[in-house]
């Protein structure tokens, strides 16, 4: 008998402490003083003047670098006034930077841009800047500023190039088309659930096709398409997402990006909550558990409360340990979705079995003795053995068989299915936690396992894995590694 179960929404954390604020300067049109003229300085003025701002430079000698850039300018006009700086420049600026290569020269100058209200930033020396630059990605007007407060420039740097190949150079055009079309969007007589809808077909698009150039027949038809849905554009959407079997790394890319466009998560018990930081931080989240033998959610009201979300406008992510279609009962809440007319999407996920596996290397498949790969329940609708599994198949010499949900009615199965033909001495592994970092396993005979597991107290969930291929695996050896890795 399980107890009843509400919905609770689980409140974000609280920010963690920042060394450093980011922040977008606009600094277009205005006006920007630079003291020093070495090549440190020459790079800072190229950054500004890239950003449109008017470029005072202040230095009695300049190197061959900025003289090139102020013939030059990227974009803001770059000006070389070769004396020393005096207070009086700094008024009206809106930023300021030094390169000076003494503390001396550093602290007059930052004082003195204090005193007349303007931030400042002495390159290379910390204890003198109101501000720092970071690592910059550009993309623009997609840009990514990375910050190690100075700790390690090498380090931003090097995941500066990481992203760098992670965002193609077609993403700054999607970018300005953006900029573009958004007063066109505003213009287009669409209703608020309209226009966001523009914005997800535009991202999508954008998303997986970077390399193409947008274009006005884009944007007319991401405009037809929102106008073809009529009025149930006005509704959400439910996106089905699978979160793996626990290790936060085995998301897929397609899960993130709905996990970062959510407004709302409804989880489960068995999703890491380490899944959940790949979420929008203002995302409602709602843990609407469902576990074994253990307080419960009805299905009924997860039903109602995602479909009510999703006529409310809301897009929905219902979030599923391992793959959503797997002993997800995502047939219930898809028939839902349907009914209520809400636009559902399916995100598959790695399977339990498959991430259990693939952290033990363990082949689920063998031409030699595994030629087949079935996935069934241990337990019923009722909770009960199910009493309509094909014991014949469970007992086939040739087939690996996963078990879900297992742990209080292995018993009655191994029982049922060796009276069928399953060889009780098949070897076969229970396997808790899988892809965690507290991952165990139990391995024995089929006909031992349930003792085994019994005397190991194995921490939920479990998964039975029974077949030829189970055999070579060492639990303890993997448990031995386990207990070394956390500490």
């Amino acid at each position: 008998m399980t107890t009843a179960r509400t919905p609770t929404e689980t409140r974000p954390g609280r920010m963690e402490p920042l060394a450093r604020l980011p922040v977008f300067l606009t600094l277009d049109g205005k006006r920007a003083v630079l003291a020093g003229g070495n090549a440190m300085a020459a790079w800072k003025a190229e950054l500004l003047s890239a950003a449109g701002a008017q470029v005072d430079v202040y230095a009695d000698e300049v190197s061959d670098e900025l003289e090139q850039i102020a013939s030059d300018p990227p974009k803001g006009a770059v000006v070389i006034h070769r004396r020393i700086y005096a207070v009086e420049d700094l008024k009206n600026a809106a930023i300021a930077i030094g390169a000076f290569d003494d503390d001396a020269g550093a602290d007059a100058f930052a004082k003195a841009a204090r005193a007349v209200g303007v931030p400042v930033n002495v390159i290379d020396k910390p204890a003198f800047c109101d501000f720092s630059f970071g690592a910059i990605v550009n993309r623009s007007p997609l840009v990514i500023g990375i910050s190690t407060d100075g700790a390690a420039p090498v380090f931003a740097q090097a995941i500066r190039a990481k992203l760098e190949s992670f965002l193609p150079q077609g993403f700054a055009a999607w970018a300005a088309a953006a900029g573009r079309w958004r007063s066109a969007v505003k213009a287009s007589g669409l209703p608020f659930a309209g226009r966001r809808k523009f914005w997800q077909l535009f991202t999508a698009h954008a998303v997986t096709n970077p390399g193409s150039t947008p274009s006005q027949a884009d944007f007319d038809r991401f405009i037809a398409d929102v106008k073809g849905l009529g009025e149930t554009v006005e509704n959400g959407a439910v996106t089905l997402v699978g979160a793996g079997p626990g290790d936060p790394e085995l998301l897929t890319l397609r899960a993130v990006r709905a996990l970062q466009s959510a407004d709302v998560i409804l989880f489960d018990d068995l999703v890491s909550r380490d899944v959940l930081d790949f979420a929008r931080r203002e995302a409602r989240k709602m843990l609407v558990g469902k576990t074994g033998f253990g307080p419960s959610c009805k299905q009924e009201d997860i039903n109602t409360l995602m479909v009510g979300l999703a006529k409310q406008g809301k897009r929905v992510v219902r979030l599923k340990g391992g793959d959503p279609l797997i002993f997800g009962r995502a047939g219930e809440e898809l028939e839902a979705c349907k009914a209520a007319n809400i636009a559902v999407e399916i995100v598959p996920g790695i399977s339990a079995v498959q991430g259990a596996a693939a952290r033990l290397g363990l082949p689920l498949t063998d031409r030699g003795y595994a030629r087949k790969l079935q996935v069934v329940t241990g337990h019923a609708k009722d909770g009960k053995l199910p009493d309509d599994l094909d014991w014949r198949s469970l007992a086939d010499p040739v087939a690996t068989t996963a078990i879900y949900m297992p742990t209080r009615t292995l018993a009655a199965l191994v029982e049922k299915a060796t009276a069928e033909g399953l060889d009780p001495a098949t070897p076969a592994l229970a396997i808790a936690r899988a892809t965690r970092p507290d991952q165990a396993v139990v391995s024995a005979p089929i006909g031992e396992l349930v003792a085994r597991m019994a005397q190991a107290q194995l921490p939920g969930p479990v998964l039975v894995v029974l077949g030829k291929v189970t055999a070579g695996v060492s639990a303890a050896a993997h448990n031995a590694a386990v207990q070394r890795q956390r500490g």
